[in-house]
């Protein structure tokens, strides 16, 4: 099994403590921030951060619907961890200071990084050429759905 990345990212015009404490608001903001392809949100445990337990249903696909249990932790400033207990899954929020957008006193730069344990044989293959840019996709609406939430 070869691991399997999807990687996003974009500049919002918001400071970073802002943007960071919007992600890491599960209790109220973050289910605002998802599309369609998310389903059955629940907070479990906690909602802010660090210690939080979170639920939902990605479906990636018309066919591919991931039922995740995210553990969430904090291991640096401006960083969530989302480690799914039901798999590999593995989804890192990074948020820093970014140069200020015009018309703007902060902007920040957010990342968002997903990795997860791939199939292999040739369904693999296709995992690797086709799900990280389904999976970019999707994330680029959250940033996007982010973005429009912080910069009112």
């Amino acid at each position: 099994m070869a691991q399997v990345e999807a990687t996003t990212e974009r500049i919002i015009a918001a400071d970073a403590e802002t943007v960071f404490d919007t992600l890491a608001d599960y209790a109220d903001t973050r289910a605002k921030l998802l599309p369609g392809h998310f389903s059955e949100y629940e907070v479990r445990e906690g909602g802010d951060g660090q210690g939080t337990l979170v639920h939902w249903k990605l479906q990636a696909t018309s066919k591919r619907i991931r039922d995740c249990l995210f553990e969430v932790t904090e291991p640096t400033d401006g960083q969530l961890v989302e480690k799914d207990r039901n798999s590999s899954m593995v989804t890192t929020w990074t948020v820093t200071p970014a140069p200020a957008a015009e018309g703007r006193t902060a902007s920040s730069r957010v990342v968002v990084t997903t990795v997860w344990d791939g199939a292999g044989g040739i369904g693999g293959f296709f995992e690797r050429a086709f799900a990280p840019k389904g999976l970019a996709r999707i994330h680029d609406e959250v940033l996007a759905n982010l973005a429009a939430e912080v910069e009112k």
